[in-house]
């Protein structure tokens, strides 16, 4: 149990360097997220948030400020999550 532990906090670190963008809305979006979104997330979501991060700076800012619809339903959602936290 303590080994996956240890990976669970590797992995949000891994994530929380990668959700730095030197933009301050996205660090701001995507930091906030992570801290009180991400752990509510099924595995699946998780990897789709993961993906998402690889995304260049300049698309993250289109889609999160809603100027640009993903094409991928799962990327949709994730996206939805970051923008409305409270959204199903």
């Amino acid at each position: 149990m303590q080994e996956a532990t240890e990976s669970d906090a590797g992995k949000i670190n891994r994530l929380a360097w990668q959700c730095r963008r030197g933009m301050r809305e996205l660090d701001e979006l995507l930091n906030s997220f992570l801290l009180q979104g991400y752990r509510g997330l099924d595995e699946p979501a998780q990897e789709t948030f993961a993906r998402l991060l690889e995304y260049p700076d300049a698309v993250l800012l289109e889609l999160l400020m809603g100027r640009m619809t993903p094409a991928d339903k799962d990327v949709a959602h994730i996206v939805r999550k970051i923008r409305n936290p409270a959204a199903p």
